[in-house]
């Protein structure tokens, strides 16, 4: 809703303020939801603990949910069921889950089954669920695509999945504002991937922490909305918050006639666009952070090592640890060498390939697929190549691709036609690397074993994905396409012409198949609740125990915890995955004793201390911190972390200390070295030796002290904001009618939503478990 201005706002200032519920004088804000995207991996948790506390979903028609990360992308020409169709039993078990939490729960779900499933953030602006001027959150990180409409969307953790299903709302702080500019025409056989890769690599994958980006400038303008959706999707991996994109003409265009965005004409779509025109960065506002770039220098772009930031020109060479000055950036060189298998000064285009994927939240859109099926038409895959994949993000996508023949293209070419998923970019369903593979991808992550165990990745743009398959190595478009194709397809495309309709609902079989539950704009089908309850955490005040040191710098997520250990519907259990890739031998399966955690001394540490920056970078996925958790470690110390990661440890009782001194951080470290217990006091901010002789002080936001002290449950705290958050929703109603109660279903003759109840699977023998819901 509009709010009052306060001076020269940017586009995030104002999406931001126009969502406060309700604001301390600390500066921690009450956000209010509109949007939430829910998938298998990290919401079984969140469901348990909605059951545990007797709550239900505040909010059905303004949450959707899919499956995407475990499913397989073979032919669903047979599938009957999620248990007969997903072999995996811990993948089975998530998918599974999830259906019978949306029925329960009574949230709008688009199955293995449904032509609309697919990739969470293909879907969303597809149905127009999207929209311009939102929030946005899903349990993945890559939540930032949806900032290309000039929606605030962001990642967010288990807790706090489970937080906006109880409260519609989070807690949180306002970030920083960072403007990334690009002026100027992009030259041919250039892409949005190749601008965000660029971009990353100037600004490192922790340039934007604490920030969130508006990307900008008259490059940008004259991308694509998919393009834009490419460009945002990666700005997590600069460490950033969001990324956002201001919405224009281009973004209306690609609204109209969605299932979930106002009808075209109407009073709403009328009303809806003299809102969104409002969403804009004034021309005097101020940035916290600014970075500006001319589009000519940009080239195709691919990464070379284990981070997102490990980028060069295709036309470039492997990088030398001595051609970085920073003793951090150094070592990091070397690390990711050893891993990906190169030798510095190596040709960029010398390097074989053994495999090609194409596909991700980032580029599995119909403009991707157009774009390299217009590189690989009339042309073949190098017999060198083991494998090559193509997965649409979405059924929505492979029936249009296959519309225009884009499959036929592929196949001809070489390539496997694959069903929607997730597929090869975190491997954590059948696509894989072997260990040393090497591929050519376009996701978003090359971090170690991102794609499989031992697996090497090298991130680029569809159109050099395509190149690179016929090749055989890492290719220049440039050098394949011809000027048609690099002037034209590798370009903004038209407009995605997606079947959105909602299908007709006449038998049992389609609501076997379709699985969508009613909704309307207060709730629908939910459960009971009872009174809220307060719930609980084991209160922190004073921590000592052993502290282990750790010396690496960038620890992501994937680290952490290896995307195979995620299959799980629990919180528990995930010690002993905590940094397996690191702790154990992956073809022995034996221990490394050179790993800091498999030391005798530090076996049972309570307390992790590293001295290289941004902890915790990358996913969303809160399996981080429970799997440090649940090995012991309750405090880590740090010089900065990962925004969601930082977040996401308040929210499990521990404690992510910044230490910014070096020299003390260090003093802190060597103190950890020597084996002796290390003592965390939080009441008075110190860290102390054994002795409790002062080691050095610390900052904690005083909302986040006062909660890990008492022990107090974030949405106990926020359901006692139940008035305040009931007339925020008057409001919203009042002045942004489009966002209430856009159902999937049949409308009737005066737009309402003709609730069907959703039918309940069949099993493997046939028979009907239980009844349809009732509303």
């Amino acid at each position: 809703m509009p709010g009052a201005v306060k001076g020269p706002q940017t586009l995030y200032d104002k999406v931001f303020e126009q969502h406060i519920v309700d604001q301390r004088d600390d500066g921690t804000v009450l956000l209010y939801i509109d949007r939430h995207l829910v998938h298998e991996v990290t919401s079984p948790q969140a469901f348990e603990g909605l059951r545990n506390a007797n709550r239900k979903v505040r909010r059905p028609d303004c949450t959707l949910a899919t499956t995407d990360h475990n499913v397989p992308t073979s032919s669903r020409k047979n599938f009957r069921s999620v248990s007969t169709f997903i072999e995996e039993e811990d993948s089975r078990t998530q998918c599974a889950t999830l259906e019978d939490n949306v029925k329960a729960f009574g949230i709008t779900y688009f199955g293995l089954g449904d032509k609309r499933q697919g990739i969470v953030h293909i879907i969303g602006p597809e149905q127009g669920f999207t929209l311009p001027g939102t929030t946005v959150v899903c349990g993945d990180s890559h939540t930032s695509t949806h900032g290309a409409f000039g929606a605030l969307a962001f990642g967010i953790g288990t807790s706090e999945v489970e937080h906006v299903m109880a409260t519609q709302t989070l807690i949180t702080k306002k970030s920083k504002n960072m403007r990334v500019q690009v002026d100027g025409e992009l030259a041919p056989g250039v892409s949005s991937k190749d601008v965000v890769l660029y971009v990353i690599g100037q600004i490192g994958t922790a340039g934007g922490t604490g920030a969130v980006i508006e990307f900008c400038g008259s490059a940008i303008r004259g991308l694509s909305m998919e393009a834009r959706m490419s460009m945002c999707n990666m700005s997590i991996e600069g460490g950033a918050r969001a990324g956002m994109i201001a919405p224009d003409q281009i973004t209306y265009e690609y609204l109209k006639g969605r299932p979930l965005a106002p009808q075209v004409d109407s009073p709403e779509w009328k009303k809806a666009i003299a809102h969104w025109n409002t969403l804009k960065s004034d021309d005097d506002a101020k940035y916290d952070i600014d970075v500006f770039i001319n589009a000519k220098d940009i080239a195709p772009t691919v990464s070379w090592g284990t981070s997102p930031q490990d980028v060069v020109p295709i036309t470039g060479v492997v990088p030398s640890p001595d051609d970085f000055e920073d003793e951090d950036k150094k070592k990091a060189c070397q690390r990711a060498l050893e891993y990906m298998g190169l030798t510095a000064g190596t040709p960029m285009q010398d390097i074989p390939l053994d495999k090609i994927f194409i596909g991700s939240c980032t580029n599995a859109r119909i403009e991707d697929l157009r774009a390299a099926a217009a590189i690989l038409e009339g042309k073949k895959i190098s017999p060198s190549l083991k494998r090559a994949m193509v997965v649409p993000g979405s059924g929505l996508v492979k029936k249009q691709a296959e519309e225009e023949g884009l499959d036929k293209i592929f196949e001809d070419a070489g390539f496997e036609w694959r069903e929607a998923g997730c597929s090869m970019c975190l491997g954590m369903n059948p696509d894989i690397l072997s260990p040393g593979e090497r591929c050519a991808s376009t996701s978003n992550r090359n971090f170690e074993g991102r794609q499989g165990a031992g697996g090497r990745t090298h991130l680029m743009s569809p159109a050099m994905a395509a190149a690179s398959a016929i090749v055989g190595k890492l290719a220049d478009v440039r050098k394949i396409a011809s000027s048609t194709q690099t002037n034209g397809k590798l370009k903004a495309s038209p407009r995605v012409e997606l079947d959105a309709s909602v299908d007709d609902i006449e038998s049992d079989e389609d609501l076997d198949r379709l699985l969508d539950a009613p909704v309307d704009s207060q709730g629908g089908n939910t459960v009971e609740t009872g009174a809220p309850s307060t719930g609980g955490m084991p209160k922190f005040t004073r921590l000592k125990g052993p502290a282990a040191p750790i010396d690496v710098a960038n620890i992501d997520t994937d680290a952490i915890i290896p995307k195979q250990f995620l299959k799980t519907i629990k919180r528990s259990g995930l010690g002993s995955a905590l940094f397996h890739g690191w702790r154990y031998n992956p073809s022995t399966g034996e221990e490394n004793p050179n790993f800091v955690l498999n030391k005798e001394q530090y076996r049972d540490a309570k307390i992790m201390v590293c001295t290289g920056p941004n902890f915790g970078c990358g996913s969303s996925r809160e399996h981080a911190p429970w799997a440090l958790l649940d090995f012991g470690i309750k405090c880590i110390i740090a010089p900065s972390f990962g925004d969601i990661f930082f977040n996401n440890t308040f929210k499990n009782g521990m404690l992510p200390i910044r230490i910014i001194d070096n020299a003390v951080l260090q003093k802190i470290a060597a103190e950890a070295s020597t084996g002796k217990d290390i003592e965390i006091d939080l009441e008075a901010q110190q860290i102390k030796d054994s002795d409790g002789n002062e080691l050095a002080s610390f900052e904690v936001e005083e909302f986040r002290k006062h909660c890990l002290i008492n022990g107090l449950d974030d949405i106990g705290l926020t359901m006692q904001q139940e008035d305040n958050i009931k007339s925020f929703e008057e409001r919203r109603t009042r002045d942004t009618p489009w966002l209430d109660g856009m159902g999937y279903l049949k409308r009737d003759e005066y737009g309402r939503v003709k609730g069907l109840a959703a039918k309940v699977p069949r099993t493997n023998r046939g028979e009907v478990k239980g009844e349809p819901l009732e509303w």
